[in-house]
């Protein structure tokens, strides 16, 4: 999954992501701020670019909007499809989602390729 949802950012399908609030106190993460770069990572642990926060919202999940959902790039055809895959997606990592649980929604950009950056030194 990880191999596909690079190959989205990489190509610019993909600017945006959603997470749960409560996974960022379960694993005592504070949140991403805009401006923030992050380390986008292959299988192997490899940076294949770096990525520019450009914004964060923290909402129920039911307040996500279609604009932000289709910025994930993965193919949603509306906004209840969207939805349906997140539900099903977190229950089977063994977190319910219900219409009020807090998701964080971030948008960014692709900054740097490392490859890209190393060549051209």
């Amino acid at each position: 999954m990880r191999d596909e949802l690079n190959a989205l950012v990489l190509a610019g399908a993909k600017r945006a992501t959603t997470g749960l609030l409560g996974e960022y106190a379960a694993e005592d993460e504070r949140l991403e701020h805009v401006g923030e770069r992050l380390a986008l990572l292959d299988n192997q642990g490899l940076a294949v670019a770096a990525l520019e926060i450009t914004g964060v919202e923290v909402k129920a999940f039911d307040e996500v909007t279609w604009e932000h959902a289709a910025a994930e790039g993965e193919g949603d055809a509306d906004l209840d499809a969207w939805r349906a895959v997140h539900r099903r997606f977190w229950s089977g990592e063994g977190t319910p989602v219900e219409n009020d649980t807090p998701v964080v929604c971030l948008a960014f950009r692709v900054a740097d390729r490392p490859a890209v950056a190393s060549s051209s030194a």
